[in-house]
Formats: structure tokens, sequence, C-alpha cells
């Protein structure tokens, strides 16, 4: 009888259901922003290869970084991926840890501006974009963001309300064509107001700028290259303008959560998720501008998305440190300036 219960014990030890309770969890925690194709492309393969599983928490940025710092002394959530400014933030308030990017052997392959984008080592770029302006290219011109502000155009642009992800890095580089890189923005913010009844609106979603450039009511807006497919589609002559103060963007990055009991797991994930393969699947669904330098793209898929070394190179991110500390100036500049 003794044997017996030895046996099944064994047998137990063996079996799916005792696998099953040892299956190791790894949380993360995301945008919820194209999750059909994230599951098919990042999430579904990575557990089939890792033999684990992914809880997979979505939401937007304020929601999710209060539940990181609500659950500060005993972390739910193992890998999060946020904006640069927000992984600083997370860094400030002791929420992540370093990465060691030695066990990511995909690391080598991204554009130099996602290796490290705080300087701190404390998150790694997996995508990002560019912001410029559309234009209509029988209508205008544009060598320069102050181009936007000329007696001739102004009366036909939409330009992004400051509490959008593109209003401040449209504002920065505004800033950058008057003469002015300081980071409160004070220079394009009153630039702006002095134009304000002439500009057409003060947008705050992009969706409505494709049918304001079709109704001819506006020729030009500063947008992020993810918007850019809509205005290709216009039987209207769209260019997407180089200016000389160069184009401006954004960036998202994977943070690993300070205290986590996954660590390597989530490094794991995270170099599954930066691999070629990976980054290729995600830039053709047009989900994600690739990180990944030695991604190689379709023509359509290029042309919508932020893309190749060049571009990576030109891109001037507004520093993480001067968003987080001159947000709140911002605003309240805006709203004396240029009002809603």
């Amino acid at each position: 009888m003794k044997n017996a219960l030895i046996a099944s014990a064994a047998l137990l030890a063996l079996s799916p259901l005792a696998a099953k309770a040892e299956e190791k969890t790894l949380t993360i925690s995301v945008y919820a922003f194209a999750q059909d194709d994230f599951k098919t492309i990042v999430y579904d393969p990575f557990e089939a290869k890792c033999g684990c599983k992914l809880v997979v928490e979505t939401g937007n940025s304020v929601e999710r970084l209060a539940k990181m710092e609500a659950n500060k002394a005993s972390p739910v959530i193992d890998m999060a991926v946020v904006s640069m400014a927000d992984a600083l933030s997370a860094s400030r308030k002791h929420l992540i840890d370093k990465i060691d990017t030695s066990k990511l052997s995909n690391f080598g392959k991204l554009y130099d501006l996602a290796k490290d984008p705080n300087g701190d080592g404390m998150s790694v770029g997996y995508t990002f974009y560019a912001t410029s302006i559309a234009y209509r290219s029988d209508k205008m011109k544009i060598e320069s963001w102050a181009d936007l502000l000329k007696p001739e155009y102004v009366g036909h642009v939409a330009f992004p309300n400051v509490t959008t992800n593109q209003g401040p890095p449209a504002l920065f580089m505004l800033g950058q064509a008057l003469g002015s890189d300081h980071p409160d923005l004070k220079a394009p913010i009153e630039a702006l107001g002095e134009k304000k009844d002439e500009i057409v609106t003060f947008y705050e979603k992009s969706s409505q700028l494709v049918q304001l450039m079709q109704q001819e009511e506006i020729w030009a807006a500063p947008i992020g290259r993810f918007s850019w497919a809509g205005f290709t589609k216009l039987d209207v002559p769209v260019a997407w303008a180089t200016p000389k103060e160069g184009q401006t963007g954004g960036m998202n990055v994977m943070v690993v959560t300070k205290g986590s009991k996954n660590r390597d797991l989530a490094l794991q994930f995270m170099d599954f998720w930066l691999s070629t393969e990976i980054q290729t699947k995600l830039a053709e669904k047009l989900v994600d501008s690739p990180a990944n330098k030695e991604v190689k793209l379709s023509e359509e898929a290029a042309n919508n998305l932020t893309y190749g070394e060049e571009t990576a190179k030109s891109l001037k991110l507004i520093p993480s440190a001067a968003a987080l500390d001159n947000r709140a100036a911002w605003l309240k500049e805006w709203n004396e300036k240029v009002g809603q």
C-alpha cells in the first residue's frame, strides 16, 4: 500500500496538472492599442516558446503607472511599455530597475536613439514615430516649421492642442524655428497666441484632420507619422514635410518593474519583442515603427511608418526631463496665451 501511494505521488508530479501548477507567469502592462495583432504576433508565440503564461493588463498611461505605484511594495506587474517621459517618471519614483542589456541578444540591433532613451539605463526603446507637417503641396511650400505662421498660410493651418501627444513636440520644433530651444516653450506658445484667431483649429484628435484637408478647410497640420496613412488616400496632393530644423516625434520604451520576481523572464520577453522577426511582423501590420535597424519593410509599410536609419538620426525628441519638469508650465502658458 505504501509503495502504491509513493507511485501515485510520483505520477501526479509528472502529470499535466502538476506541470500547470509550476507554469511560469509573466504579467505585462501595455497600451490597449492593437491587442489582437499583439496577441497573434507577440504574445501567443512567446508563450509557446517559453512554456509560460502571459497575463496582459491594458490601460492608459496614468492608470497603469498609478497601479505600479500603488503596488510598489509588492509588485503585481513584471514589465511595462510606456512613453520615454513616463519611464523617467517611474524611475524617479523608484518603480523600475536598470535593464541588464547583456541579456538582450537583440540590443545591438537597435537604432542608437532606442538603446538608452533617457540616458539612465532604465529603459529600452521598442518603437518610435516622427512628427512633422502634412501639407497640401499644390497650395504651399514648407521648408521650416515657422512657415506655418506665414501670413499667406496661417489661415489654413490646424495645430495640435498642448494637451495632446503631438502638441509639445510641434511647439518644440516651432520654437527651434523661431530661434528658441528653451524647454518652457514660451516663445512658440506666444507666437501661436498672436495668431490664434487666424488658425483654423487647435485640434485634439488627428482623425478630424483628413476630412478638414479634403474639404480644403486646412492646408497643413503637424501630425505623427502613424496618422499619415489617412492623408495618402485623399484625392488631393499631400506631402510630408522635411523642415530644415528637422523632425521631432516620440518613443515608447520597455521597463522592468523594481522588485519583480520574474526579471529574467521579463528580459526574455523584451528580447523576443525586439527581435528582427517580431519587429518586422508588427511593422508590416502597421502596428509599430521598428526600433530594430535590421528590419526590412515593403514599400507600402515603409511609406506609412517612421522607418530607416536616416529618419532615426534626424529625429529631435524632447528630453524627458524637460517634458516632466515643464508640463504644468506649458499648460498654464497655453491657457493664458492661446486658451481653449
